[in-house]
């Protein structure tokens, strides 16, 4: 081949691969033209979808607090470990680490995992204290991650479980006001834009989308140094006489606000178990039962509304008993002629029958239901019992006596302490709330001033030596109020030697300020009556709430020194 062949050829391969270059240089020039400019809006959300997430930010639930701001109710935030079980089980070598970590057994850990291998999400452990959460996340274990949650918190624990209630583990209410009030206290998630590793871990936030809204808080009507006394002193009660329950319930009566409401037994809500779920019903606004003689200061009430008796009337209660057909109705002692005062302090169940029957006989269950005895509340609670009044078309005379010293009706602590109310408030009804109110709140009037504070005064006889309820007195105050020990119900009827032990009263006389309902269920041993267990719960609990409340003393402590300790007996 000449020399002119072979440089013809060299020359055509140059050209050739220069060619090709220049064609390859376009080629990339054009693909790079395409992904920067053309595809560029694509290729940024493909690369968005493989790194930016968006991701719900927690939005804190509204805290609950007692009347002066303490917390009843918070929101701690705690991180959530999940995993995905596709990833962690080829991890292997880490799940004896993550049980021990996580607080379960390996064996479970393991079964999980291999049961959902399918899936790609499980919970390793809800609610973890954030630092312990961090040493797992630390290690780095292929498919382990973590989302931010807030877990509830109850400061006062047991004490005041039955009003606040408790949420599940996802901030849901489920009893008491956390149920109540749910779609006010939680709040609305946020949603941010973020950038993850390849291990799902924030790395950077790109930008917000919508803030959280935390939560309305709520300010509930008790006062938690009110609350803690009573809670303690009827736990002491309930403890000392061997009772079932018990129940305590304290009002301002200018106000209408309930200042303590404590049950026992109780439970803790930052610790509940199943063997703590008979203990979660709050007995005193849910357990309804006969008032018994708590309701004889009404039934005086209603004879002095009538206009046929004044303070001052006289009515013979002897030999002791009243015949009503085949019925007998009995004093435990045969009182003689007696005034309507005397009606209250010696509980003559004759005396109460008598007034009653003189009416007409629609009167007196008419006047109850003006005083809210079985009748809701109007307080919005979950579960809250209505109660029984009785509403016959003809009234039998031993329905309308046994009516008229607490038989044959049933009512809650709650509403027999809002009646309670209406007299120490000179006949007014409030609305009763478990919230706190503010400014001057009105009410409707339901019974006449005069005869509101008639009764009363009549009431104070009851604390006095010659009463039922000695034991109720309150040092430095002028105490009225009214026992209560009533034959507890089965299903063969009314049990001989099973009580209900109450007291309800107001304190102090001339301007009453807390009134107070305390019932002892089902009270252990030789002490039962209403004077005898109940009335001492109520005057350390009314002690402390005066105190509480700043209500000056209106009688001289010494009035009290080498009183007799003779008393009568409750009925």
């Amino acid at each position: 081949m000449s020399d002119h062949t072979t440089q013809t050829n060299y020359a055509w391969r140059h050209y050739l691969v220069l060619g090709m270059f220049v064609l390859l240089t376009l080629l990339v020039v054009g693909r790079l033209f395409y992904l920067q400019v053309e595809s560029q809006a694509f290729l940024q959300d493909q690369g968005d979808r493989r790194v930016v997430r968006v991701e719900n930010i927690p939005a804190y639930r509204g805290m609950i607090q007692d009347r002066n701001g303490e917390p009843l109710a918070v929101s701690t935030p705690v991180k959530t470990l999940w995993a995905n079980p596709q990833e962690l089980i080829e991890a292997q070598y880490a799940w004896s680490f993550l049980a021990k970590k996580t607080g379960v057994k390996e064996s479970s850990l393991r079964d999980r995992v291999l049961r959902n291998q399918d899936k790609q999400f499980i919970y390793l452990r809800r609610h973890m204290n954030p630092s312990k959460a961090e040493e797992i996340l630390d290690m780095n274990i292929p498919g382990v991650y973590s989302i931010e949650e807030h877990r509830r918190y109850y400061p006062a624990g047991e004490v005041t479980s039955h009003l606040v209630g408790f949420t599940n583990i996802d901030e849901e209410g489920q009893e008491g006001i956390e149920l109540s009030f749910d779609e006010f206290l939680k709040g609305e998630e946020g949603k941010k834009r973020v950038i993850k590793d390849l291990r799902r871990r924030i790395i950077k936030d790109v930008g917000l989308i919508q803030p959280a809204s935390p939560g309305t808080d709520i300010t509930l009507s008790i006062d938690l140094r009110a609350q803690y006394l009573a809670y303690r002193e009827l736990l002491s009660a309930v403890t000392e006489y061997r009772a079932s329950s018990g129940s305590a319930v304290a009002i301002d009566i200018k106000t209408g606000e309930v200042l303590a409401l404590v049950n026992q037994p109780s439970y803790n809500p930052n610790n509940r178990s199943k063997k703590d779920v008979p203990n979660f019903r709050n007995r005193a606004l849910t357990d309804v039962f006969e008032p018994g003689s708590t309701v004889k200061p009404f039934t005086v009430a209603a004879a002095l509304e009538s206009g046929k008796w004044k303070p001052y009337s006289k009515l013979d209660t002897s030999p002791g008993y009243l015949r009503i057909g085949t019925k007998s109705i009995r004093d435990m002692s045969n009182y003689g002629v007696i005034d309507l005062g005397k009606v209250i302090a010696k509980s003559s169940n004759v005396g109460a029958s008598k007034l009653a029957l003189s009416l007409d006989e629609h009167y007196l269950s008419s006047f109850f239901q003006k005083l809210g005895l079985g009748q809701p509340t109007g307080v919005g609670f979950p579960g809250e019992s209505v109660g029984m009044l009785p509403a016959r078309q003809k009234w039998r005379r031993i329905e309308v006596a046994t009516l008229s010293y607490g038989y044959g009706l049933s009512v809650t602590a709650l509403q027999l302490a809002q009646a309670y109310a209406i007299l120490g408030s000179g006949g007014i009804k409030r609305q009763v709330s478990l919230l706190k109110t503010e400014g001057d709140v009105t009410g409707e009037r339901v019974l006449d001033e005069t005869i509101a504070r008639q009764v009363v005064h009549m009431m104070e006889g009851v604390v006095d030596v010659h009463g039922t309820a000695k034991k109720a007195r309150v040092p430095g105050y002028r105490v009225a109020g009214k026992t209560g020990t009533v034959h507890k119900v089965a299903a063969t009827g009314y049990q001989d030697h099973r009580y209900l032990a109450l007291f309800a009263g107001v304190a102090p006389v001339e301007d009453p300020a807390i009134a107070l309902v305390v019932v002892i269920d089902d009270p252990k041993g030789d002490m039962y009556y209403g004077g005898q267990v109940a009335a001492p719960v109520f005057s350390r609990v009314m002690a402390g709430l005066l105190r509480v409340k700043n209500i000056p003393p209106d009688k001289a402590v010494e009035t009290y020194v080498g009183l007799s300790k003779k008393a009568a007996p409750d009925s």
